[in-house]
């Protein structure tokens, strides 16, 4: 399956609004957690692969061609980073982190 594309049609989105496209990226198995563990640094597959606990070789591979294809990663001497965009796009989603853990106490 290809990067959701803005402008075409995207899961949720018959015309591609741009906000749907990135929800379909963002949403696939392990894009999230992908995104979230490099705003630390670098890091290696292999190094992905044991952050991401239950992922396959081939799903984390395809995480990242899609990821890197959407101009969200990049791959640098020390493994895979983000971008100057998936940092901007890290610091717009790092606050929903914190609320979702203020919100997850309403569970406990």
């Amino acid at each position: 399956m290809a990067i959701p594309i803005p402008g075409t049609p995207v899961r949720g989105s018959k015309s591609g609004q741009p906000i749907m496209a990135l929800f379909d990226l963002l949403g696939r198995s392990w894009a999230m957690g992908i995104i979230w563990h490099l705003d630390q640094g670098a890091s290696t597959f292999r190094q992905l692969q044991t952050y991401c606990e239950t992922i396959s070789p081939t799903t984390l591979n395809k995480r990242l061609k899609e990821l890197t294809d959407a101009y969200l990663l990049e791959r640098t001497p020390n493994g895979y980073a983000l971008t100057e965009q998936g940092k901007e796009l890290f610091q717009l989603i790092d606050p929903l982190g914190k609320w979702a853990k203020t919100w997850a106490q309403h569970f406990k």
